[in-house]
């Protein structure tokens, strides 16, 4: 099954309403709650918050790619990630300026970036362009996908990480995004028709070797919400952890194989 090309309009607008509401969360957050440690081993609530700096950042490197170039889909490049995690945690890292960076110049930081970020993607013009990211080519959409996944993963790290505060506000559209990219690059990472994956309300796919389903009940099927399948996919979560939020049937119904996706 092709993956569908993601829209840039669409995308861009899910990530600005996803920065939006992560940076208004992290403006309210009380100073002390920054130095905590996350649920990221070996991050403090400021390296995410650092992280979310270089996430913009990422969008001010872009670039058309040569006529001829061809993309990487979408599923392709989320694989790239776990190849430059060290390199992101030092980035992060340096980004976070260590205990005499403050939240308001983090903040600072975080508005700078995103500011350069629109005036990059204004100047990349109308349509779907093959451009040139930090871990490859790949369509303006599909990146920009990736961005949101970025802002929803992490805002549900930060909530974890501070369970006294409320949650930062992400809206459905960006959640959606997430949901159907992260369903997409499994199908991908496991191409078959056993196993129909479901994420209500918001999307399902076909996935798994096996006997072709074509009619009817899947041979397969696994079932579960939108913030547990972003769990499972994003590594946050086991899949053995995860079981009492996942409905699972059918013979090729286990997806620790395949999972995390990054």
């Amino acid at each position: 099954m092709a993956a569908r090309r993601t829209e840039p309009a669409t995308a861009r607008a899910a990530y600005g309403a996803a920065h939006v509401g992560v940076r208004a969360y992290l403006a309210d957050l009380p100073a002390e709650v920054w130095v905590r440690p996350s649920v990221l081993a070996g991050w403090t609530v400021s390296d995410l918050g650092a992280h979310l700096v270089l996430v913009a950042d990422s969008l001010t490197a872009l670039a058309p790619a040569p006529r001829s170039t061809r993309p990487l889909s979408l599923g392709a490049y989320v694989a790239s990630y776990p190849a430059a995690a060290e390199v992101l945690s030092e980035r992060t890292r340096a980004a976070a300026g260590g205990p005499d960076r403050s939240p308001a110049q983090l903040l600072d930081a975080l508005d700078e970036r995103f500011a350069e970020a629109v005036r990059v993607l204004d100047g990349l013009g109308p349509g779907d362009p093959v451009v040139a990211a930090r871990r490859g080519p790949i369509r303006l959409g599909d990146f920009l996908a990736t961005r949101v996944v970025e802002l929803v993963v992490h805002g549900d790290d930060l909530s974890r990480s501070c369970p006294d505060v409320d949650r930062p506000a992400v809206p459905p559209e960006a959640e959606r995004l997430a949901v159907r990219v992260l369903l997409e690059a499994l199908a991908e990472r496991a191409p078959g028709r056993s196993l129909e994956v479901r994420v209500p309300p918001y999307a399902a796919v076909q996935c798994v070797p096996g006997p072709r389903h074509t009619r009817g009940t899947p041979p397969g099927v696994v079932e579960t919400d939108p913030l547990t399948w972003l769990r499972l996919a994003a590594g946050r979560v086991s899949w053995a952890d995860a079981r009492e939020a996942v409905h699972a049937s059918g013979a090729r119904a286990d997806l620790s194989p395949y999972l995390p996706l990054f």
